[in-house]
């Protein structure tokens, strides 16, 4: 089990996967909960099959797969339905990554980006807590360029928690609204840091 355990957290578009690449190419462990979250309901899954129960079978495509568009339209556009998928789905993730933990030397710093920590994570689980942040504006370019209307993002921006809730939970804010550059270097910071928190848990300082 590692000694140091990051949450990388933001909202929509901020820039968290870029963020997550950076400390990985810089030697972290790196786990997404959204990649969990496609595992935890792939054909023939458990977690699919209580997905259908729940929201019928008009939620599989013809090959018997998550038809996530069709899902994506139903959970976005109503609270209950989105309370109800995570009631099946978060469960299954933690698992996964609580497994996942478990396996990681403890010498390794493992970081997990996980959307969603201000609103249904816990902020015990992390040693240390990366909110990424970008202008409102800069997140719905973004978000139009991967194929969303500037409606449909400004929507999915609305669902989560509001940028002050993140950032009490922050012991690390990186602003990603700007160029490359900027990122990288305030993510390098962030990494010099947190190699020294892991040498001081080894230490037991």
């Amino acid at each position: 089990m590692p000694r140091l355990t990051v949450a990388v957290t933001g909202g929509i578009g901020a820039g968290k996967s870029l963020v997550t690449a950076l400390l990985s190419a810089w030697g972290a462990r790196t786990v997404s909960a959204d990649a969990l979250a496609r595992e935890v309901v792939a054909a023939g899954s458990p977690g699919l099959a209580a997905v259908v129960a729940q929201f019928g079978p008009q939620m599989l495509t013809p090959t018997g797969e998550l038809d996530r568009p069709a899902l994506a339209r139903l959970v976005f556009s109503d609270p209950a339905q989105r309370a109800q998928l995570e009631a099946i789905t978060h469960p299954l993730i933690h698992r996964c990554f609580t497994q996942i933990r478990a396996t990681t030397p403890a010498d390794q710093v493992l970081v997990y980006e996980i959307p969603l920590l201000a609103e249904v994570g816990d902020r015990r689980d992390f040693d240390h807590v990366v909110v990424v942040e970008a202008e409102p504006q800069v997140c719905v370019q973004r978000l139009t360029k991967r194929g969303l209307t500037p409606e449909q993002a400004r929507q999915r921006m609305a669902t989560q928690a509001d940028p002050q809730a993140r950032r009490l939970l922050a012991d690390t804010v990186i602003d990603n609204s700007g160029t490359m550059e900027h990122t990288r270097a305030q993510v390098e910071r962030l990494w010099r840091r947190l190699e020294t928190l892991n040498v001081q848990a080894e230490l037991g300082q």
